[in-house]
């Protein structure tokens, strides 16, 4: 499990303020394919919320320091039955940009959104 110095953990619940939980832990608790789904999140987002149903205060700290230190995150916040958990995606390996797409041709506009000529025909 990492630790936070307050100033980053403040910032990072400064993010985490509008974001919506995207994992739920219910009934059937902390299971593997939970735990999966919040690595793939973390993976995604670096940054998640956990909505907990139906634990105690105790326990949601419990799930938090499980899921912290299973999967090498840092917990930001607790507050309610909300976690809010950290874990920095590692730097992205450099991959070769590709090649910028070639300007399509113009075609003319149909006959009908071109304006018409007058020719004056006065005799």
């Amino acid at each position: 499990m990492k630790d936070l110095n307050p100033a980053q953990r403040r910032a990072l619940r400064a993010r985490a303020h509008h974001l919506h939980p995207v994992v739920a832990l219910s009934q059937n608790g902390l299971s593997d394919a939970v735990l999966a789904e919040i690595e793939r999140s973390l993976k995604a987002h670096e940054l998640i919320k956990v909505r907990v149903y139906g634990e105690d205060r105790e326990a949601r700290n419990a799930l938090m320091e499980r899921i912290c230190g299973s999967l090498d995150a840092a917990p930001v916040q607790h507050i309610g039955n909300i976690l809010v958990i950290y874990r920095e995606n590692p730097e992205p390996e450099a991959q070769p940009h590709p090649a910028p797409p070639r300007p399509r041709p113009r075609r003319a506009a149909p006959a009908a959104a071109r304006p018409r000529r007058r020719i004056n025909r006065a005799a």
